[in-house]
């Protein structure tokens, strides 16, 4: 992926939520060619299978939205209705194009979010956890959003789990969640070429208590 002007190690280097939103307004409209499918891709399926296996269903809100490769693994699995929330709004508009979306929110996940109180069943995420984009503090909102039971189902790289204050983080959330788990996997196929063939990460799962 190198030759091209947005990739992996370039959606890595961003620091701030405006770098975010420059790099992927810029990618949003060869994102799934250049990326999801070159990369082989695998998170948004993988958190999407974990989901169902957890039971998880709607009304779930998709973390970290992008062009909507996690809703389309949801829809194909029968869960409805979803929204995405996002702070792109370019990749946001990919993803409503698809159809898989209730509705769709542009926002900053490092602010308050724009959603009312307890009103999620589930919550999933693939690849917002990563390098250069959102932190754990992120887990307060999204636990105030969901409601009581709701199923979490999330990526978070295997680098930032530890470095990034994630691990800390869950394990400050105490008896505000139940069930918590983790289990590695395989971020991308064969198709990633030796740079990012091995990369792993945790599917993070629990239950709001």
């Amino acid at each position: 992926m190198s030759g091209k002007s947005h990739d992996l190690d370039g959606a890595y280097a961003l620091r701030t939520p405006e770098d975010s939103v420059r790099y992927y307004g810029d990618w949003a409209t060869s994102y799934d060619s250049d990326f999801a499918a070159d990369m082989d891709y695998r998170s948004p399926d993988i958190v999407a299978g974990a989901f169902v296996s957890l039971g998880g269903a709607g009304p779930v809100l998709d973390v970290g939205a992008g062009t909507g490769l996690v809703a389309e693994a949801l829809a194909r699995r029968g869960i409805a209705p979803v929204d995405g929330i996002d702070i792109s709004e370019k990749m946001l508009d990919i993803a409503a194009a698809k159809g898989v979306y209730r509705t769709v929110i542009q926002a900053d996940l490092t602010r308050p979010l724009p959603i009312e109180n307890s009103i999620y069943s589930g919550i999933i995420s693939a690849g917002t956890f990563t390098h250069g984009h959102v932190g754990p503090a992120v887990f307060h909102e999204l636990l105030r959003v969901a409601a009581p039971g709701a199923v979490f189902a999330v990526t978070v790289h295997s680098a930032v789990y530890e470095a990034g204050g994630f691990a800390a983080r869950f394990a400050e959330l105490g008896d505000r969640i139940e069930a918590f788990r983790t289990d590695p996997f395989k971020i991308y196929g064969p198709a990633a070429g030796s740079d990012h063939a091995d990369d792993v990460g945790w599917i993070v799962s629990f239950r709001k208590a």
